[in-house]
């Protein structure tokens, strides 16, 4: 996701000093060869692309960084963040909309696809910039559901009915201050029809320090049940400082699900899915979703065969316990939910 607007804009208060995380936010690694310097690797061998990193920058926390193998051009960390060649190919079938995104809006920075259920793009930002992102290309500055103070977007939920959950995405909600959320969240409270809340968020998984005391505050005084779905891709994504951000996220009363993409190079192998799994479990989080790539331009050599897809899956569930098997699904554009495969 490109960042709509500079995280400096949503400061916590006027007059205090940003939160800790803000300033690990800033931090963040934002130059290709820097980061592969960092990890003692050669930039002109890997076909690292400036042209790529112009047109959708690379941004990645130092703390993520260090969960890399130092020398390993195939580390699965690295392949999720690092700008390549190819992707500056064009490929047949990969589109600047890869899930139908445009025409299910339903008001400013409110998405509707599936019955029951608004999605509120709330941010651009991100703490990490993942290069199979399926809304690299997403137009955050003209769609936001922060603008105007979040009124459009509330009154589109309000005045449907059959609405009764709310999905806070973007970009990676969490990258908003904490009183920017509890701003929203009251809005919300206004909508009596409305039953539960969901955050899709990266943030405890590539910066855990932004589980902070005023969010897990918020989050625990919220009136609704409240998921939170994480994305991690591969085990070695969790370490001691995640494991205690999300015990802090089961603390104040959230059930924690991962979604996860199958990446070739990343996770494309039944090891890499079981690792994920019970690594996850292990740190309080269910497997949900394992996604089929989203075909958006510039990800195309990330993707994974349906069949080999199918065969991961299979031999996963003979495996690992059946809680620990994700549903394997694909978003369709015009579907009425996640399609199976």
């Amino acid at each position: 996701m490109i960042p709509a607007a500079p995280l400096s804009q949503h400061p916590a208060t006027s007059a205090a000093p940003a939160p800790r995380w803000q300033q690990l936010w800033r931090d963040a690694v934002r130059d290709p060869r820097e980061l592969l310097s960092m990890l003692g690797l050669d930039a002109a061998a890997l076909g690292v692309s400036d042209e790529a990193a112009t047109q959708f920058p690379l941004r990645v926390p130092h703390g993520f960084v260090a969960r890399m193998r130092r020398g390993d051009a195939s580390d699965p960390l690295l392949r999720q963040v690092l700008p390549l060649d190819a992707e500056m190919r064009p490929m047949p079938g990969f589109s600047l909309d890869a899930v139908g995104d445009g025409a299910a809006k339903a008001g400013h920075g409110v998405i509707r696809k599936y019955r029951g259920r608004a999605l509120l793009i709330a941010t651009g930002s991100c703490a990490i910039h993942c290069r199979y992102c399926f809304r690299r290309h997403f137009p955050y500055a003209e769609e936001t559901a922060a603008a105007a103070g979040w009124r459009e977007a509330v009154a589109a939920i309000r005045a449907d009915e059959t609405i009764d959950e709310v999905i806070l995405s973007g970009g990676d909600p969490w990258s908003l201050a904490t009183p920017k959320l509890a701003e929203l969240t009251d809005a919300l409270t206004t909508v009596p029809h409305l039953k539960r809340l969901r955050v899709h968020t990266r943030l405890p998984v590539v910066l855990p320090e932004r589980v902070d005391d005023s969010l897990v505050d918020w989050l625990a005084a919220l009136p609704w049940p409240v998921t939170v779905v994480l994305h991690a891709n591969h085990a070695n994504e969790f370490d001691a400082t995640v494991d205690a951000a999300l015990a802090r996220l089961r603390g104040a009363g959230a059930l924690l699900l991962n979604q996860a993409v199958l990446l070739r190079g990343v996770n494309d192998s039944v090891d890499a899915l079981a690792a994920l799994s019970e690594r996850g479990h292990t740190a309080g989080v269910l497997p949900y979703y394992l996604h089929q790539l989203d075909r958006v331009q510039g990800a195309a050599h990330f993707e994974v065969p349906d069949t080999t897809a199918l065969a991961l899956h299979r031999e996963l569930a003979a495996r690992v316990s059946g809680y620990l098997v994700p549903k394997l699904v694909r978003e369709v554009a015009g579907d009425p939910g996640k399609r199976p495969l």
